[in-house]
């Protein structure tokens, strides 16, 4: 199907999981990933709020840029500091991120 792109979600245990998202219905990533019965935290809902839904982009895809809200979170919490963080909540899925590989992320402590 052509409105149908994969995803590949490496989880905190370390286990992949491959999982298919529309790309017709204006969802996120982390909306995909929940809609596949993976558990994820993801606070706010989608809001650029809390930052329990960071992950990091293993692949070498052109994402949306990242906005100053998004940005401020990650900054301000207690994320892991590694290049290629993002908020899965803020990634839209589409065709042009077929095949993206990222990495579920946790938070940490200072």
């Amino acid at each position: 199907m052509e409105d149908l792109i994969t995803l590949h979600i490496t989880d905190l245990s370390g286990n992949e999981h491959k999982i298919q998202a529309p790309t017709d219905m204006n969802l996120n990533v982390m909306e995909a990933i929940r809609a596949n019965d993976l558990p994820i935290k993801a606070t706010c809902g989608g809001m650029a709020m809390c930052a329990t839904c960071n992950c990091v982009v293993k692949s070498n895809h052109t994402l949306p840029e990242m906005s100053e809200d998004e940005e401020a979170m990650l900054d301000e919490a207690f994320v892991l500091d590694i290049e290629g963080s993002r908020l899965m909540c803020q990634i839209p899925v589409s065709q042009e991120i077929n095949g993206l590989q990222i990495q579920l992320g946790e938070l940490t402590a200072e």
